[in-house]
């Protein structure tokens, strides 16, 4: 039993890990936007799991509001005036996909993308394993996709900074009792692709993930210390596929999202 933190904790994936965790008896640091929703799931998983959940509204795409998150990661536990309790696993899984062509796109939009799943991302991390490292245990679970390795705009651009930079903490963390994974998933089943304006219908049952199902894998293969987790057969199959494709027949496969 210790303490999680989960970014885009009400919706999708972070909804399922915060439960995931929730009934393995974990507290939880909840973070999201949208403070009524953050209240109402907050309430939801206590009352289900008795754990102890804190939250904290916050919009990662806001400097100062990735500043506060950080704040609550650097808690060591060390402060007697301080009853917050160290957190051993930092999930960043807030994300979101740019409803829009870069071109003539809106650049705010863009630079909020970038904000949320890649500065956001760094920060984080950073003020984790801050902490972690010293106390010689703890976990990072970063949420990137198999869109990294594709050519599918900023989008794609993002998630394949965040697979790459796991990659490379996971090695610097090698022999700390630290461990950073990248959660690479397919197609998944969440509001995602509503949010993001994109139609679902092209695409057949067998392409989908259900999120439960992934949420499972990340979290055992978190314990296992594994650096990229991509969950299913077929994920790991595409993903190799387009690691060994040429990038100009990846290009030519078009945006996955």
């Amino acid at each position: 039993m210790g303490t999680a933190l989960v970014t885009g904790a009400t919706a999708g994936l972070g909804l399922e890990i915060a439960w995931q965790l929730a009934t393995a008896r974990h507290d939880l640091v909840l973070v999201a936007r949208d403070g009524e929703r953050l209240d109402r799931v907050a309430g939801q998983i206590r009352a289900a799991a008795g754990v102890h959940v804190e939250v904290i509204q916050a919009d990662l795409a806001r400097h100062d509001d990735v500043t506060r998150v950080a704040e609550r990661l650097t808690v060591t536990g060390a402060d007697p005036e301080d009853d917050r309790r160290p957190v051993g696993l930092l999930v960043n899984n807030a994300g979101f996909a740019p409803a829009q062509r870069f071109v003539a796109g809106d650049l705010d939009i863009e630079l909020d993308a970038v904000d949320v799943m890649v500065r956001a991302v760094m920060v984080l991390s950073h003020a984790a394993v801050g902490q972690m490292v010293p106390r010689g245990r703890g976990a990072v679970l970063n949420v990137a996709s198999v869109a990294a390795l594709t050519a599918g705009g900023s989008y794609a651009a993002a998630k394949a900074y965040v697979r790459t930079f796991t990659e490379g903490l996971a090695v610097e963390l090698k022999g700390t009792g630290v461990t950073a994974t990248v959660l690479c998933p397919g197609f998944t089943r969440t509001e995602f692709h509503d949010r993001a304006g994109l139609s679902t219908e092209v695409l057949p049952d067998g392409a989908w993930l259900h999120a439960a199902d992934v949420a499972a894998e990340a979290l055992a293969d978190v314990r296992r210390g594994v650096v990229i987790s991509t969950p299913s057969v077929r994920y790991k199959a595409a993903a190799a596929l387009l690691r060994a494709m040429p990038r100009w027949a990846v290009r030519a496969v078009g945006h996955y999202r």
